[in-house]
This record gives structure tokens, sequence and C-alpha cells, in this order.
């Protein structure tokens, strides 16, 4: 299935590792232009010169050192990478805080991040996506905004938030004919990842979850980077203002 991302020009928060650095080569592949950003300057350094080797043709990638907390340098950011590639036609919210504690610094972070972090992409990106024939918004949000998960904790809250924020952008963007959906993973390993160090710290909570889950594993960052790439592309131009759950079956509602 041709997904026509090739030549198309993404924009992409926390693309250094996990699922962020999957999703960037998933793009690569299909022949985008990737721009990437984190916090930490040497590994957005060294993702770019690897994630260059998978680019197809003409296809370029860059990076840059940003804190999604910090406006400025979000819309800066953007208008480089938009610069760059002579435009913008995906704009994707990945990064998060993770925050699980239920004090009130907590509460402040996963707002900060979670939720003003896609909201600075968005609106940076939006003169941009304006003026491609193909825009699409992708954010990252979780399983634990859909269902009673660990507790009262900021990051369930405010996941669930970016699914509020997200379908209502997709009403107001339509007649830009910008599509705007959200990609909610589930229980998802890598080494580094949360699964990763539950396994190691936590083992009783990791095998909980894995006895849980009705696949019998765990997904892998590879599977939301599928997930979201088609969601993203042209090939789902009739997809806007949806929740896509990669989750393996681990949540148990019925949706409508």
């Amino acid at each position: 299935m041709d997904l026509e991302l090739a030549n198309k020009r993404v924009v992409l928060t926390g693309g250094t590792r996990g699922i962020g650095r999957a999703i960037a080569e998933r793009l690569l592949q299909e022949g985008c232009s990737v721009g990437i950003c984190a916090r930490n300057a040497a590994e957005v350094a060294r993702s770019v010169d690897e994630l260059r080797q998978l680019a197809l043709g003409n296809a370029q990638v860059m990076g840059m050192a940003v804190d999604v907390a910090d406006t400025q340098a979000v819309v800066a950011w953007v208008a480089a990478v938009a610069t760059q590639f002579g435009g913008l036609d995906i704009a994707i919210a990945n990064v998060s805080a993770l925050s699980g504690a239920p004090d009130e610094a907590s509460w402040r972070l996963a707002m900060e991040i979670d939720m003003l972090g896609t909201v600075r992409l968005v609106e940076a990106a939006l003169p941009y996506l304006a003026q491609s024939a193909h825009a699409s918004i992708v954010a990252i949000s979780s399983t634990a905004a859909l269902e009673a998960f660990g507790g009262p904790r900021p990051y369930n809250a405010v996941k669930a938030a970016v699914i509020n924020y997200m379908s209502n952008l997709a009403t107001v963007s339509a007649p830009k004919n910008i599509r705007a959906n959200t990609v909610s993973p589930g229980t998802i390993y890598f080494d580094d990842g949360i699964w990763g160090r539950r396994k190691r710290d936590q083992p009783d909570v990791y095998a909980g979850a894995l006895a849980n889950n009705p696949l019998g594993r765990m997904g892998t960052p590879q599977e939301v980077a599928n997930a979201v790439a088609f969601i993203a592309s042209p090939a789902a131009s009739f997809i806007t203002g949806a929740n896509l759950v990669v989750d393996g079956g681990f949540t148990r509602r019925v949706q409508f």
C-alpha cells in the first residue's frame, strides 16, 4: 500500500529515542524529510547522523535542541524546519513528561510539556500546514487517558486533555483541509522506556501488565510508528478527529 508520503515534510517533537525515534525512521523510509527536536543537543546530533542513513532520494533530516516548554524556541525551530524543507505537511507532537507523581509540581510539568507542548507545536506549524495540500497533525496520547489506570495521575488526565484538544482542533481545521488525529499507545516496550524500567525495577507490575494483554506481549515502538505513518498520510485522507488505539487489546472498553 502506497501511503503517498514521499516528499512530505515533517516536524516531530522528541525524535531521538523510543516511539519518537521509530516514527522518524518510519517516515524517512517512506521518503519524507523529517525535522526532530529534543532537549539534549548531543543526542539530537547523534540521532540526525544516524537517521540520515535512512533518508531516501532528496529527503532531508535536521534536528535542533529544543525544550517544548519554551514557546519562542518551538516557534523558531518550526520556522527553521519549514524554511529548510520549503514548507510543512505533517506536524507530530510526541514529547511527554511522563508525570506520575500526585504533587502539584508534577501536575504543572505535565500541563507544560504534554499539553502546552502540543499546543505550541500546533500553533507554530499551522501557518505552514495551511499552505499544504495534504496537511496533517498527529498527537501521541496514551491508553492511560481512556480508563481508570494507576490512580489520579497527571499523566492520565493530561493525555485525556490532549485527545479532547485534537478532536476540537480537527473540527475547526477541517475547512482549511488540515486533518488532526491522535494515536494512543498502550504497553509499549523498549529497554530505556517506562516498561523497560518497570521490567527491571518493578517486575511484578511488568508481569501483571504482560499477563493482561490479550496478544500475550507488549507492543514495539515500530508498531506505533506504523500507525502514525498511516494516519498522518494522504492514504488516511478522510480520517480526522479520530483517536487510533495501538494497545494489543489491553484496554477493555467498547469503542463507538
